[in-house]
């Protein structure tokens, strides 16, 4: 059988019409081809390249406002009423107490002039004698205005009127020794409670803040102001128009402050000797006063 040479032997008619379908039908036309399969497009930026802004998920920022839709209406109340309750309490318990310091002044007052211990009993001090008639709460208040006492202000407490005098006004700093100030005011005053409250009990009760004692003097802040009490009651009965059958002392030393002793200034106003004036009068001596 004779050998057929491509490389001098041209192709036959037929060969070349099935080259030429094949060029005409394109490779896609080539059932010989494998079809390639196109992956989706891929929406991740490539390494170190940012994402599109619009393509990040924003966190919400909003501050959530709280509703007192949730708050139960009737829980508020009640804690409203307890908190009321609790107030009313506590004006009761400092109304109780003023009026138990009222009467130990008053009992006091009785013990030093009957001469005999404190009864227990809540009347204010009363004469031993018909020296005069007690005045009522309502004439002592409205005498109170007639007073005239610069730079002092009186107070009425219950059923008394306090004035209350600062002890740097009189006395030199940590002692008991009156300064001539001291004794100008001392005795303005006493004129004066001897013009508008004649011979009414008046208690003398010293008071001091909460400092240390400064003053080697004294070993503690009741002897202290039971001195500068005396010094006063020696003042009064010798050089004003007051008797000593008018009057009594009390120490209080730093127990009773009028306000918080934080400050200097509350300090300096819890120092003060406080005159309180009784509505009873005191005994008329041989004298007539």
């Amino acid at each position: 059988m004779p050998t057929t040479n491509p490389l001098r032997d041209p192709p036959s008619t037929g060969t070349w019409l099935a080259i030429l379908v094949l060029v005409a039908g394109g490779c896609t036309a080539n059932p010989f081809k494998k079809q390639e399969t196109l992956a989706p497009p891929s929406l991740e930026p490539p390494p170190g390249v940012a994402a599109p802004a619009h393509t990040i998920p924003q966190a919400s920022t909003a501050t959530p406002v709280p509703s007192y839709a949730d708050v139960d209406g009737r829980q508020l109340e009640a804690a409203l009423v307890r908190t009321r309750q609790e107030s009313e309490l506590m004006q009761d318990e400092i109304t109780a107490l003023r009026e138990q310091l009222a009467s130990t002044s008053s009992q006091l007052a009785q013990s030093r002039v009957a001469g005999m211990p404190a009864t227990g009993t809540d009347h204010p001090p009363r004469a031993s004698n018909d020296g005069g008639v007690p005045t009522t709460p309502v004439v002592m208040h409205s005498a109170m205005g007639q007073l005239v006492l610069p730079d002092l202000q009186p107070r009425f407490d219950g059923a008394v009127v306090r004035i209350d005098i600062p002890a740097d006004r009189i006395f030199e700093g940590g002692t008991a020794n009156l300064l001539p100030e001291g004794a100008a005011v001392l005795t303005g005053v006493s004129k004066e409670l001897d013009r508008v409250y004649p011979g009414h009990f008046i208690g003398i009760e010293g008071h001091v803040d909460s400092e240390p004692l400064q003053n080697a003097s004294w070993s503690s802040p009741h002897q202290l102001t039971a001195a500068r009490a005396a010094a006063v009651f020696d003042f009064l009965t010798t050089r004003t128009p007051v008797h000593e059958n008018q009057l009594f002392i009390v120490a209080h030393g730093a127990n009773h402050p009028l306000v918080s002793n934080a400050t200097a200034a509350g300090r300096a106003r819890n120092r003060r000797i406080e005159l309180v004036i009784y509505p009873d009068r005191a005994a008329r001596d041989a004298a007539g006063r």
